[in-house]
């Protein structure tokens, strides 16, 4: 299993020579299996540029998973280019969602006024899966979900393959439950002896005083929980929109601080655009 981030900046892109390292696009995550799928969670911004490679390697066929519905997760699903090619399929899984909601969404998303081409013009086959509760596989990866703490709802997502796991939460609020979350200890259950976990890991402790509620988590809450449930390597992801690059130096530096101060195993890094990881 090969994990690249195309995206990890929060609630919406940015530029600007202080955000070259971390990158500015928003969430998407492309994940290669041994099986020779393509798994893509979530069509931030970043999925213009996923889209670009997947038509240079004559790629095809993939998979599209959403963590939930809000803007940054969805704003760059026009900019997908394979969507306006004949030869392509994507099959869109409605988890974490129910009926029509993933199909409204996205077309909703390029009704006019929002953009020039209708959703109803895109050449690519599109195909729904219906949502999954429990457990579902693609391929050789099996994938089970878990209900995020966040406004409006959404999942995140444990992909096993060949004994390795990589678990994914973003945009989760481990300080405050939200309707339809769960409280902290059953994600760090859910994410126990993970090889990899990413998770939100948007705010500092100052900065969440008042962001208490908005549906993201700070770094130390998040490092507390890899070190609670064992995780091998963890990945702070969500960056904040204002974040820059020193800023976020400084944040990995401090964690590995305390990781030192704790005796503790843990490899920890920011995500940034281009980071690929191998388990």
């Amino acid at each position: 299993m090969v994990i690249k981030c195309w995206g990890s900046r929060g609630s919406i892109p940015v530029s600007g020579k202080e955000y070259f390292k971390y990158g500015g696009d928003t969430t998407c995550i492309e994940i290669s299996t041994k099986s020779n799928d393509i798994i893509i969670i979530d069509a931030g911004t970043g999925i213009r540029r996923l889209g670009n490679a997947l038509m240079k390697d004559n790629r095809t066929k993939y998979h599209l998973l959403f963590t939930h519905a809000h803007w940054d997760h969805v704003m760059g699903f026009p900019y997908f280019k394979p969507l306006y090619s004949k030869d392509a399929e994507l099959l869109v899984h409605k988890c974490p969602f129910h009926s029509e909601f993933v199909n409204k969404i996205l077309t909703l998303v390029m009704a006019p006024p929002n953009f020039p081409v209708r959703y109803t013009d895109l050449k690519a086959k599109i195909k729904y899966i219906e949502a999954c509760a429990t457990e579902f596989e693609i391929g050789s990866v099996r994938i089970t979900p878990i209900p995020l703490s966040h406004p409006n709802s959404g999942s995140g997502f444990k992909f096993v393959e060949d004994g390795k796991s990589f678990v994914f939460l973003t945009d989760n609020e481990l300080g405050f439950i939200h309707q339809g979350g769960l409280p902290k200890k059953n994600y760090m259950e859910f994410s126990a002896g993970a090889d990899l976990l990413i998770h939100d890991a948007e705010y500092t402790p100052k900065e969440y005083k008042t962001s208490i509620d908005w549906g993201h988590s700070t770094y130390t809450d998040t490092l507390e929980l890899a070190f609670e449930g064992g995780v091998k390597k963890l990945g702070l992801f969500h960056i904040n929109q204002e974040r820059t690059d020193k800023q976020m130096d400084k944040i990995v530096g401090k964690c590995k601080k305390i990781i030192s101060k704790k005796r503790k195993k843990l490899k920890c890094v920011a995500v940034r655009c281009n980071t690929i990881f191998k388990l």
